[in-house]
């Protein structure tokens, strides 16, 4: 159990403070019991500056955590092991696939890791730097990742949104979506990438691999940009069925669900801009 944690927003859709930038993308940096954690790395190399204007130092990063293939929490990877090179990565196999997404013009769009990364990624697993994290895997003592979720509700992977091949034929259901999750003294705090595999299934993963049903914090993305009213509401349901007191909706929530969760837990809401910091 971490006696304190410290999470600061590096990328995100919204930026605080003075030269800090945004971009469609997600990275946290997690201060834990004396390590420290990148978790996701954003779109582009915007990552550095930002760390560099909040006094982080990437160099000391132990741990890299990839929450899944999409380039908007991957495409900051060059710009950060050029920093950080003796971190570990964690990511589940599926991360490395080609993933696209079809546009509305019906022609389709790569949207997976970039290509410029893939040599890299090749070279720290031949340096037995990459942890593939398939099952549930612990980072550090109390600090795990998912791996795959077990699918028994509805996810937020559309059948009809993403696709493993650019002729938009073969689903992907996007296996590799993993999320993040610690214990406290007050409970469990999750931190989504984007949540592709359900809030629902995600977070009856997690008490069950935690053995409790006590969530104190849940942020992230909670991928419901485009969801329905009717999605979105489901969602809240969800969350209303734990005892939670903080939530961190960022990147794909979207503008519309944040405010929702906000009129359905007030007072208990917190921004995850670039440039925030919440300590647990």
């Amino acid at each position: 159990m971490a006696s304190k944690v410290k999470i600061t927003t590096l990328i995100e859709n919204t930026a605080l403070g003075y030269d800090l930038v945004a971009e469609h993308g997600l990275s946290f940096w997690i201060e834990y019991n004396g390590k420290n954690i990148l978790f996701d790395t954003g779109q582009t190399g915007s990552i550095t500056k930002n760390a560099k204007i909040l006094g982080i130092d990437l160099a000391t990063t132990d741990a890299i955590i990839i929450s899944h293939g999409h380039y908007d929490h991957t495409g900051g990877l060059n710009a950060v092991l050029s920093i950080a090179e003796h971190a570990n990565i964690y990511m589940h196999p599926a991360a490395v696939n080609q993933k696209f997404s079809m546009k509305a013009s019906g022609t389709s769009r790569s949207i997976g890791i970039p290509t410029n990364i893939g040599s890299i990624l090749d070279a720290h697993t031949e340096a037995n730097k990459v942890i593939w994290t398939q099952g549930p895997t612990e980072i550090l003592p109390g600090l795990f990742v998912t791996g795959q979720v077990p699918r028994a509700g509805e996810s937020s992977a559309e059948a009809d949104e993403f696709f493993l091949d650019a002729d938009c034929a073969h689903p992907d259901d996007i296996d590799d979506d993993q999320t993040l999750f610690f214990e406290t003294e007050s409970g469990i705090v999750v931190v989504f990438g984007c949540a592709h595999a359900g809030i629902y299934n995600i977070l009856k993963y997690i008490v069950k691999l935690a053995g409790t049903d006590n969530i104190h914090a849940v942020m992230g993305g909670m991928h419901l940009l485009h969801a329905s009213d009717a999605g979105i509401n489901r969602a809240i349901k969800t969350l209303s069925r734990y005892d939670i007191q903080k939530f961190g909706p960022a990147h794909c929530t979207g503008l519309e669900a944040a405010m929702k969760m906000r009129e359905s837990f007030p007072k208990k809401c917190f921004m995850c801009s670039v440039g925030t910091t919440i300590e647990f």
